[in-house]
């Protein structure tokens, strides 16, 4: 079988242009389902190369198989995974790469010599070394989380970690091996402040939903839209009116700890970057209401670890809901878990059927784009 399927892909694409590949051909042979029957294709340009795609480290799976999916009608596309110490060895042979949780630095740039343009599975790209990629003529994008459902899943997330908190999910489950009814006593949604802390698109799509819960919004961002209204048609109203509609009141980032202090939960959905580090740290927290709940859906490193444990040992902080953490893969006897106001989730906000299914057809379609030389859509180039 394997024979066979080397002997097709040698006709497709010459090889010159397999051998180059086979460090890495075993991945995409085995995860490309009816290869026999795609490769019989006659629409394929068979002296064009094979265009390469590369998704750096095992996690996130699903980003890869589904974009493999994607991808399986065009045999001129070459889909792989490599586990991350392997990535500096073998990145010189790809044209497009998938950043997921590698780190991308000069040294591993310098390697990328047919690389065209790395982007995320998403819209974090705190890992690559931007200058340094601009430096080596690559281009780096994110894809946008409010087209493709990736914002709408990371609100749903941080909707779910709020209720696990207030409804006291790790004592429910003690309840239930205990065979013990009406306990513990929750609390609800209703009434509360909630503390949006960056009022991006995943800020904005949780507001939408959280205003069904009769709460109180508010939300803090860098700079927000002009109040010079512009003239539209009433049927269409502007981005203020909506922003409006949404929270109860705006504040910039020299509000955030007035803010904290008149909350009753707080959600971080920012972004990181060198300002943002470690914003939620031991002044942050102090400035918290006693028994408020912390929640994170954005990047672990947002928060201060120390502070964290500190106050929620003293009892400060009511609790944290969070779906990433400071060092990932989250490690299982970190002794954050020994509280049982922390629910932790394995850095699956966003991976949902629907955002990842959409977020992989942007990146088919940017491999594509890439193969017949036209222009990118979909994402959003930084560089």
């Amino acid at each position: 079988m394997l024979a066979s399927c080397i002997k097709r892909q040698i006709a497709l694409a010459g090889a010159k242009n397999l051998v180059q590949g086979l460090p890495c051909f075993s991945s995409s042979l085995l995860h490309s389902a009816g290869m026999s029957s795609v490769v019989e294709r006659n629409d394929v340009d068979n002296n064009k190369p094979i265009t390469r795609v590369l998704f750096c480290g095992p996690h996130f799976p699903a980003s890869q198989n589904y974009t493999r999916e994607y991808l399986e009608k065009y045999p001129f596309i070459q889909v792989d995974e490599l586990p991350l110490e392997q990535v500096p060895d073998h990145i010189g042979n790809y044209d497009l790469c998938v950043a997921k949780n590698m780190r991308f630095d000069s040294n591993v740039l310098s390697r990328a010599k047919q690389m065209k343009l790395i982007m995320q599975f998403g819209v974090g790209l705190e890992g690559v070394d931007i200058d340094a990629a601009t430096k080596h003529g690559i281009k780096v994008a994110r894809i946008p989380g409010g087209a493709t459902g990736n914002a709408a899943s990371c609100a749903e997330m941080a909707i779910y970690l709020m209720l696990g908190l207030l409804r006291k999910q790790n004592e429910m489950q003690i309840s239930v091996k205990q065979k013990m009814l009406g306990e513990p006593v929750g609390d609800t949604l209703l009434g509360k402040t909630i503390f949006i802390l960056g009022f991006g698109n995943i800020g904005v799509e949780l507001a939408k939903r959280l205003k069904t819960f009769g709460v109180k919004v508010i939300a803090t961002k860098r700079s927000w839209p002009s109040s010079l209204e512009v003239v539209t048609p009433k049927a269409f109203p502007s981005q203020n009116e909506v922003i409006d509609d949404l929270i109860d009141k705006k504040g910039i980032h020299g509000d955030i700890y007035e803010f904290a202090s008149n909350a009753d939960i707080v959600v971080c959905c920012l972004s990181l970057n060198k300002d943002t580090v470690g914003i939620v740290n031991k002044s942050f927290v102090s400035s918290m209401k006693k028994g408020a709940l912390l929640v994170n859906v954005a990047r672990g490193a947002l928060l201060d670890y120390e502070a964290v444990v500190h106050y929620l040992e003293l009892g400060h902080l009511g609790g944290l809901g969070t779906d990433v953490a400071w060092r990932e893969p989250f490690e299982p006897d970190d002794p954050i878990l020994k509280f049982k106001n922390v629910i932790l989730t394995p850095h699956v906000a966003g991976v949902t059927e629907h955002s990842y299914r959409t977020m992989s057809k942007v990146v088919g379609d940017v491999a594509l784009q890439l193969h017949a030389g036209k222009p990118f859509t979909g994402i959003e180039l930084v560089n």
